[in-house]
């Protein structure tokens, strides 16, 4: 391939990986909360399942195009 069409396939690939991480967050924000309420899940359950979809989120969104290796950025920390 050329490094024309390298760049196009990972830029779509970035963009792919960017709208399905904006997808989760806005599920684990949004729509758990509010499905969770509908069908009367404890806040302990619902926070669970936010904390995993972010985290998908994260891995989502955060991976390079080398391989799906996620970076992390440095000073990270959940707590």
């Amino acid at each position: 391939m050329s490094t024309i069409e390298e760049t196009k396939t990972n830029s779509k690939a970035n963009s792919n990986a960017l709208l399905l991480g904006t997808g989760l967050a806005l599920a684990s924000l949004i729509l758990l909360p509010a499905v969770a309420t509908r069908m009367g899940l404890g806040s302990s359950l619902t926070g669970a399942l936010r904390i995993a979809l972010m985290k998908a989120s994260y891995r989502a969104g955060g991976s390079s195009g080398e391989e799906g290796a996620s970076t992390p950025p440095s000073g990270f920390s959940c707590h």
